[in-house]
């Protein structure tokens, strides 16, 4: 039986379908259980069958719907749906913006600290951050550093690409059982910009290496003003036969967070520690063991200085395992200069620590020094990451200069301005100037002046050489009269001309013979054609 609906009710039921498939699609919930009263009663109301437990949008050969829903209306809400799950825009400007790639473990998120900073104006700065383990790169000469960085969205893994502009390095580059040496090398080749620099951070590569350097620091200042501990170095198993005194620490290897450091109490022991360094295959490292009374930490960042001290309080002699006490203490000038002299290292260190202890004796010895990846202590954690935000939005500033493009001038169009003062390239390193260059003289050639409604003045360099130029070739540029009545030829040929026109007779030109001469005419003024 057909069933006769007036267009007001027709209206009605369609309006509450679309309604009620609207709400169902933007609730998010798709699989099609009703969780409100206003839902099952805009369905009754519709004509689409209810029951108690379950409702599915899919249509059953028993349901009957007085109107249907609108296509239009549903696809445009689930294509809506589905550009929010996408993810938000991004909050920078793609055309205008230098990318910063931060090496640290994902316990902080530095994209807040550079969030709304600005460069050169209107510049953003776009973050982004990774674990070494999750990057590889690729540097060619002439198009620089391209890196691939492993993300997660929506627990999907995905490999994302980009040349960074600027770097800021906060993870060891070589550890106990790592080595990102070669990635370095990579952000070298590129010419990539960091904080600390690429070269420093190489540098930082094996603790022997960087001790020699603190050794050349404490012969120019002397011993009282750097007090640097004494230190002995084995390349390798074979020369570790004998130490100076007991008992002494062994440093194997290049590790930090106190992995591979041994406390040997005698000989005994130290014979067994130099058969563990032969099965490791690298250098140690001996230093006499010193009763600490508490550790130092003495950091610079930028030109803000902090000095703390740590108090073990479990009872073991690395500070560093165990619980500790921390307090930040004054800084004194002594302090300041250890640091300073430090940071003059390598080509200059923006970031940089000194670790010392004092031992219960009063006296104080300085063992070793951090880059740019040192460990931030105490309640200022906050501050110290913000300063160093704060430092590296200086360093991308300097470096990394925004690339000026030449502008074409539309009054002229041989003729375009450059910027005068030298442009830089993405990494900071400077562009070669650019400067409009005239073809060779062989390329050169000299287009005819075409006429114009508006008669343009000759320049004065063309009227002078036209006034020098007139007397020289008046009789050659001059047309030549053709043959009047009752002229004679001569017996060459060649038209002469009579004294008819002083009678009055007047000559009669080709207009062919006249198009010539003026061919010649500006031929001989203005060049060959």
């Amino acid at each position: 039986t057909s069933v006769k609906i007036s267009f007001s009710s027709f209206k009605q039921s369609f309006a509450s379908t679309t309604n009620y498939l609207r709400r169902r699609f933007s609730s998010g919930d798709l699989s099609g259980e009703v969780n409100d009263e206003q839902d099952r009663q805009d369905a009754e109301s519709s004509g689409i069958p209810t029951r108690e437990s379950d409702l599915s949008l899919n249509l059953r050969p028993s349901s009957t719907t007085s109107a249907p829903s609108s296509p239009a209306k549903t696809v445009t809400s689930f294509l809506s749906r589905g550009s929010s799950l996408s993810g938000p825009k991004p909050g920078y400007n793609k055309e205008k913006h230098k990318t910063l790639l931060i090496i640290d473990d994902q316990h902080t998120d530095w994209s807040k600290y550079f969030k709304g900073q600005r460069i050169h104006g209107d510049w953003d700065i776009r973050v982004e951050q990774a674990e070494f383990k999750d990057i590889s790169l690729a540097t060619h000469c002439e198009s620089g550093t391209t890196v691939s960085m492993v993300v997660y969205r929506n627990g999907t893994k995905v490999v994302r690409s980009f040349r960074p502009d600027f770097l800021l390095i906060r993870q060891h580059v070589r550890d106990a059982n790592e080595d990102y040496r070669p990635l370095l090398l990579g952000f070298k080749y590129g010419g990539v910009p960091s904080v600390n620099t690429v070269h420093s951070l190489y540098n930082f590569q094996d603790k022997p290496w960087v001790f020699s350097h603190l050794l050349q620091i404490q012969r120019r200042l002397g011993r009282e003003n750097f007090p640097l501990i004494e230190q002995a170095f084995y390349p390798n198993h074979k020369e570790m036969l004998t130490t100076p005194k007991f008992p002494c620490v062994v440093k194997i290897g290049h590790a930090h967070g106190g992995l591979g450091k041994l406390k040997v109490e005698n000989h005994y022991d130290f014979q067994d520690v130099a058969s563990v360094v032969a099965v490791c295959r690298t250098y140690c490292t001996v230093e006499p063991f010193v009763d600490a009374k508490y550790d130092m930490h003495i950091q610079k960042i930028g030109n803000n200085y902090k000095a703390y001290m740590r108090k073990s309080i479990s009872g073991n002699w690395k500070a560093n395992i165990g619980s500790a006490m921390l307090e930040q203490i004054a800084m004194t000038e002594r302090y300041k200069l250890w640091v300073d002299e430090v940071s003059e290292m390598f080509g200059g260190l923006d970031i940089c620590a000194v670790e010392a202890i004092q031992g219960k004796d009063g006296r104080e010895y300085i063992t070793e020094v951090n880059d740019s990846a040192m460990t931030l202590l105490g309640e200022t954690q906050e501050e110290d990451r913000r300063l160093i935000a704060d430092l590296v939005v200086q360093r991308i500033q300097t470096y990394c200069k925004p690339v000026l493009t030449k502008q074409t001038s539309r009054s002229s169009i041989s003729s375009y301005t450059t910027a005068e003062e030298p442009t830089l390239h993405e990494h900071g390193q400077p562009a070669a100037p650019q400067s409009q260059m005239a073809p060779p003289a062989s390329y050169q050639r000299q287009e005819p002046q075409k006429t114009s409604p508006v008669a343009q003045p000759p320049p004065p360099a063309a009227i002078a050489a036209r006034r020098g130029s007139q007397s020289s070739v008046t009789e050659m540029v001059r047309p030549a009269a053709p043959p009047t009545r009752g002229a004679s030829v001569a017996e060459g040929g060649a038209p002469r001309r009579e004294a008819s026109q002083a009678n009055g007779e007047k000559s009669v030109e080709d207009p062919e013979d006249t198009m010539k001469n003026l061919r010649k005419t500006f031929a001989g003024i203005f060049g060959d054609m």
